[in-house]
């Protein structure tokens, strides 16, 4: 991890107008196609369905952001969720917002248990020999792409398409876990502390729309309104347009407000509330 934070201060001096555009590219296929349209509404929530060959394709993008195998990240969202903002919760920001971001990947549990432990809350991956081998050999991918940038764009390409890149997407996405959960708006009384935030938002392709997510977390849309920017519901809506995607599960606000939908998670709040939390110590 640390090696990974030198290397992105060291892209900064290698700076390059393509390396900077490999980078973005890579960011995006890592952290949209990946992270947020596999790992997170594929694979945990089960918010559409795709051809097996599809879900492998989006699942070795996922593993370019360097957050571990699908075992790993499926299993230890899907506790969140059991136990969001509560004792359990492997990254909650009532525990401190330092260890919301990075402080539970550094020394929580959560990183300490084997596939057979984390295997309880992903019974579905552990049958499929793909995942349980990809969650094993995760690193592959990243070193594949590593090598291939340096031999096409040496250092710069290395650098900023794999070092920086890579730390950006990581906070950006701990950004959720902490931010998404500290500052932002609330849509919906959920029971746990989740927020909207717009800027979280565009920094991970829609996965800021925070609430709405905790509010109907099966849902493949998390941008309620068209002023919700979410590009990872674009990328799944692109992949119904070819036929790959279908059992696309959505909520729409207008059928929320009428009743139409049930909320066991989290009623409606007319207007949204700003909110921000603090823990102790904080």
């Amino acid at each position: 991890m640390a090696a990974f934070h030198v290397g992105a201060v060291a892209a900064i001096f290698f700076f390059t107008w393509k390396a900077l555009f490999v980078a973005i590219f890579l960011w995006w296929v890592s952290g949209s196609l990946g992270i947020g349209m596999s790992y997170h509404r594929l694979l945990t929530h089960r918010g559409y369905k795709t051809p097996k060959w599809v879900e492998y394709f989006l699942t070795i993008c996922a593993t370019l952001a360097l957050e571990g195998g699908p075992i790993f990240w499926v299993a230890t969202h899907r506790i969140h969720h059991q136990y969001s903002d509560q004792d359990g919760d492997p990254h909650s920001p009532i525990d401190g917002k330092w260890w919301a971001h990075m402080g539970w990947i550094l020394m929580g549990k959560s990183m300490h248990h084997d596939t057979t432990t984390l295997a309880r809350y992903v019974p579905d991956l552990a049958k499929d020999k793909f995942h349980v081998w990809l969650t094993k050999y995760h690193y592959i991918p990243q070193i594949v792409v590593g090598v291939l940038l340096y031999a096409i764009g040496g250092l710069p390409w290395l650098l900023w398409g794999m070092f920086l890149r890579t730390v950006v997407g990581l906070h950006a996405t701990w950004l959720v876990n902490s931010a998404t959960h500290s500052w932002g708006t609330r849509r919906f009384a959920t029971r746990d502390l989740s927020t909207n935030s717009w800027w979280v938002a565009l920094l991970t392709f829609g996965e800021g729309w925070h609430n709405n997510h905790h509010a109907h977390p099966t849902a493949a849309q998390h941008g309620f309104t068209w002023y919700e920017v979410d590009m990872n519901w674009y990328g799944i809506w692109v992949l119904k347009t070819l036929g790959l995607a279908w059992d696309i599960r959505r909520v729409r606000l207008s059928e929320i407000k009428q009743g139409l939908v049930a909320a066991p998670n989290g009623s409606l709040i007319s207007p949204p509330v700003a909110a921000e939390f603090w823990a102790a110590g904080d």
